[in-house]
């Protein structure tokens, strides 16, 4: 790897709660294929009637403080699932540079709809919103306001909302910020919760699968949605850990306003940033986590983009079977795998489909037996409606 690289953001505090499980221990131990992940098959969300798979987040969420019960929603409830695990991190952090010096900037795509959902269904059965309803609450800032409220954050705070790329772009404000001088540290965060607004979109675009998500298989037929929230808390200072974020790559392709560019224009740009921005070639990447999405032209497109920039020399798999497709939260949710496959020296993740890899696609590598990571950078990619790409690297910073 490049021994000249300009000023990473180290990760201080990271963690999530999502399908994988609801602490890091639980999530590790899903990655080992030890326990299950939390991939269901429910019915009640599709208008229709049908069954479908969601990634879904298991246990009972922490209850909103009393001061800010003005911001009780499930998508807040879930942030603060992430948050309070690395809450004492966050605190010292504003003891030593100061409320005013850090910055919250997070990525969402439902926000709270998914209670202004249950509010309409009371209203619809008895006439009235529910008093503890507030339209507030499902607006795409209130997720930002909610984390800054609730660490008494005074610095910059806003909500990034660009579909499925929302979280990534995350880390390209944050590095923004902190190279600015703006701000000493920053917390990023993506959250996403199940809503049937999502859900029933996707499946009048004939994109949601009804089985498990099958990413780059010959019988893939769409997506699995699910939910999360995740967490990381970002600055200049290094750590003891030495993972740091090396590298972010954007680029808005506009191709069509759902479709990606099928060329891949869009994906090979973010990804070439990301390697500029981290000083890194394509050989110093050990591990692509893909989009993956397991819809017909994504597949294609990023196989295609990714065989035109590493060939087939980079490993490459989708972990959303695993997560499903936490939408605005899943850059965020990929991310913080990618630091536990450099943190703990996980086996790469395998590429779960039913065995039959699509061979239309650019031969890229896929993981398809266990294996570790080689280089001490890994490349993750979303790709969001419209074309709007970010691509991340991450990895172990020499000292």
């Amino acid at each position: 790897m490049n021994d000249k690289i300009k000023r990473p953001l180290y990760i201080h505090a990271l963690a999530m709660n999502c399908a994988l499980g609801q602490n890091k221990k639980e999530q590790i131990q899903c990655l080992k294929s030890e326990i299950p992940a939390q991939m269901v098959t429910e019915p009640g969300w599709l208008n229709d009637g049908k069954e479908t798979v969601v990634g879904k987040v298991n246990g009972t969420l922490p209850v909103i403080p009393a001061h800010l019960k003005h911001k009780n929603t499930r998508n807040n409830r879930l942030a603060l699932s992430a948050l309070v695990q690395i809450e004492e991190q966050v605190k010292l952090h504003i003891q030593k540079v100061g409320a005013s010096r850090i910055a919250v900037i997070v990525g969402t795509s439902t926000s709270g709809i998914s209670d202004g959902e249950r509010a309409l269904a009371i209203k619809a059965s008895t006439g009235s919103l529910p008093e503890d309803y507030h339209y507030h609450q499902q607006e795409v800032g209130n997720l930002g306001q909610f984390v800054a409220d609730y660490f008494a954050i005074e610095g910059p705070t806003y909500t990034i909302s660009t579909a499925c790329s929302s979280s990534g772009r995350v880390f390209l404000s944050a590095q923004r910020l902190l190279k600015s001088g703006l701000v000493d540290a920053v917390l990023v965060g993506g959250v996403d919760s199940l809503c049937q607004l999502t859900l029933n979109g996707f499946h009048a675009l004939e994109a949601l699968s009804t089985t498990i998500c099958l990413p780059f298989g010959a019988n893939r037929n769409g997506i699995n949605i699910g939910e999360a929230g995740a967490f990381m808390l970002l600055s200049l200072q290094k750590n003891g850990s030495r993972i740091a974020l090396l590298g972010v790559g954007d680029s808005s392709d506009a191709h069509h306003i759902s479709a990606p560019h099928p060329e891949g224009y869009g994906a090979i740009a973010s990804m070439q940033k990301a390697l500029q921005d981290a000083q890194l070639a394509p050989c110093d990447i050990g591990y692509i986590n893909a989009h993956g999405t397991a819809t017909k032209l994504n597949d294609t497109m990023e196989a295609k983009a990714i065989y035109a920039l590493f060939a087939d020399a980079v490993p490459v798999s989708s972990t959303k079977p695993l997560t499903g497709h936490a939408l605005g939260a899943a850059s965020m949710l990929e991310s913080v795998i990618c630091c536990y496959i450099l943190s703990d020296s996980l086996d790469l993740p395998l590429q779960i489909n039913d065995g039959n890899v699509d061979a239309t696609l650019a031969p890229i590598a896929f993981v398809d037996k266990p294996q570790k990571l080689h280089h001490k950078a890994i490349l993750s990619n979303s790709f969001a409606f419209g074309g709007n790409n970010i691509s991340l690297i991450f990895g172990v910073v020499d000292v």
